[in-house]
């Protein structure tokens, strides 16, 4: 079963909006014509991307994931390269691609990593390693090259110091009696950052992807504790931002945008819990027989390059490639995680109906 990118923006909500106008900014690199490569090859790529003279990007809203000021840079660096883009879903961007398999109308198609695997099953990708694809750890990309995660994003504790009296540190902390009727988060039978959530609770507890059984004890002593404000199908941002939820397990791009971007300042805390996190991945892909394939190789290059994935941390992402360079502005507002685990496509796919009738039988 893969997982709607929509239903993921329930979870996550349109955490990028105006994150162009962030103050901590990666820097953009020249002119690709007046500028050292970033890569090996690009001048020659880009001469070949000149003759298609445009990329057609599916599925890739600028509002999210800082992906206009992505589309900002690469139009800087590479003149004449009109580059086109849509966001329709991740399911929905599958399934069109699936019924224009003959004549595709995209070039890359980037979704949630389990709706890559499933493109991938579907004949519907062209194998391509862009620049760094060799640093991404293996459960980050198909080994030839045919989807790979481009960015990732981790559960975290958001909390409202307001109402919280005391932030807890761990998921051990967010069981204590303290935090009756204080944690609101998302449904795992409707969306992906519950059941990202419902894994880490799980792994945190000594479970794996093949014994459920502690995180869902300790999903139902949250409940049966009391602690649970509510569960929702769709994101509560603007309620958090009212001050109207004290702890919010989430993904952790919200809570780094109500801090620095809407106005709650230090009001509001990250945790990463001690125990570790688990990351969510979104990735990429070349779509085979697309009709500009060098214009596609150019945007797939430059997204995993360590200038775009600068650009991926400045909107408050975290970036795939390990060890990227980043400036101190831009690093100093990301969160530190003491363990974070990239969520295996393939265990979570096999195990998500058992996770997620598992988890009502705990909580409801």
């Amino acid at each position: 079963m893969t997982i709607d990118r929509r239903i993921l923006l329930q979870g996550l909500g349109a955490s990028a909006l105006a994150l162009a106008a962030a103050p901590a900014r990666a820097q953009a690199p020249a002119n690709v014509t007046t500028g050292p490569e970033l890569y090996a090859g690009e001048k020659a790529l880009y001469e070949e991307a000149l003759k298609e003279g445009m990329v057609i990007s599916n599925n890739t809203g600028p509002t999210w994931a800082n992906w206009a000021t992505l589309f900002r840079v690469f139009g800087q660096r590479y003149p004449n390269i009109n580059l086109v883009y849509n966001d329709v879903g991740s399911g929905v961007a599958v399934n069109a691609l699936d019924r224009t398999r003959n004549r595709p109308q995209v070039d890359t198609i980037y979704y949630f990593g389990a709706n890559g695997v499933d493109a991938q099953k579907r004949g519907l990708l062209a194998p391509f390693k862009p620049t760094n694809f060799d640093k991404l750890p293996a459960l980050a990309k198909h080994p030839a090259g045919e989807w790979f995660t481009i960015h990732q994003l981790e559960i975290v504790f958001i909390v409202n110091k307001k109402l919280a009296k005391n932030v807890p540190k761990s998921f051990a902390d967010l069981a204590k009696p303290e935090y009756k009727g204080n944690i609101v988060y998302l449904d795992p039978r409707s969306t992906g950052v519950g059941q990202v959530f419902t894994w880490a609770a799980n792994f945190a507890q000594g479970g794996s992807y093949a014994n459920l059984e502690p995180g869902l004890k300790y999903m139902e002593q949250l409940h049966k504790g009391g602690n649970v404000l509510r569960v929702v199908g769709t994101t509560p941002y603007a309620q958090f931002v009212k001050g109207e939820i004290p702890i919010w397990v989430n993904f952790v791009n919200d809570g780094l945008r109500a801090k620095f971007m809407d106005g709650m300042g230090d009001d509001v805390e990250v945790v990463s819990p001690a125990e570790g996190t688990v990351a969510a991945p979104y990735t990429i892909s070349l779509v085979k027989n697309g009709p500009n394939p060098n214009a596609a190789k150019l945007w797939l290059n430059f997204i995993l390059s360590d200038a775009g994935q600068a650009l991926f941390a400045e909107g408050f992402v975290t970036p795939s490639v390990p060890g990227v360079p980043l400036p101190d502005a831009v690093k100093s507002r990301l969160v530190t995680h003491a363990k974070s685990t990239l969520l295996d496509l393939d265990q979570s796919a096999a195990q998500l109906q058992a996770l997620q009738s598992g988890w009502a039988k705990a909580a409801l």
